[in-house]
């Protein structure tokens, strides 16, 4: 994958009625299609009395899997309009489903793309949208005589601290973004005048809400 992508955190759902129809939006993150046809089964094995239980999908990191389902739907009117909220906020690795009671009255065929759209975003929205980006973990090794100065300034420099492990020495574990670890590695020494060992260790997405690390 690239270095970075967005994405939502978690299983949610969230309705809405319109004229009469109960339409209620899921959205769950997946990393493969076979989670997505799955999470899909789920829901409609859940809402097996339900009119519909529209579907659309986004699987990799250059959007290369694209599915949808209409479900019975005018063609047109459902699964691609879900697909597009997916796309317009640029979200990999998400599947929404919409499960429509039908109320009695009849929307048309904008009615019900403007509907299927808004039980898509507020999906979403409980989901909640994030960013995933690719850092790397590095550990220092110090001696304790500069663990405050260290610490400091990397939380002046709004370096993410993981974790610090005393020993008769200190190791302060740091997340950074992948495409800057020879600089934050240069810091370190300078930081330091060279008095510290610097092991780098896995590379891993992390959850950014907000422009800030969530584990």
């Amino acid at each position: 994958m690239t270095d970075g992508y967005r994405t939502i955190m978690k299983s949610a759902w969230d309705e809405i009625i319109i004229e009469k129809s109960k339409f209620i939006g899921y959205a769950t993150p997946v990393s493969s299609e076979e989670e997505a046809l799955q999470f899909i089964k789920e829901i409609k094995a859940k809402h097996w009395d339900a009119n519909h239980n529209v579907h659309g999908y986004i699987i990799g990191s250059q959007m290369e899997v694209q599915r949808y389902s209409d479900d019975g739907e005018p063609s047109g009117t459902a699964g691609i309009p879900v697909l597009e909220v997916l796309k317009k906020e640029d979200l990999r690795n998400a599947v929404v489903v919409v499960t429509r009671y039908f109320g009695g009255i009849k929307l048309g065929a904008g009615g019900l793309v403007r509907a299927y759209t808004k039980a898509a975003k507020i999906a979403l929205d409980a989901a909640k949208i994030i960013t995933k980006k690719k850092y790397q973990l590095i550990e220092i090794k110090v001696d304790y005589t500069l663990l405050g100065k260290l610490q400091n300034d990397l939380l002046q420099q709004g370096y993410y601290i993981k974790d610090i492990i005393y020993y008769d020495y200190v190791i302060i574990q740091v997340y950074t973004m992948v495409g800057e670890v020879e600089e934050f590695i240069e810091k370190i020494i300078d930081w330091t005048n060279d008095k510290c060992e610097i092991i780098e260790g896995a590379v891993d997405y992390l959850t950014e809400v907000e422009g800030k690390i969530i584990l």
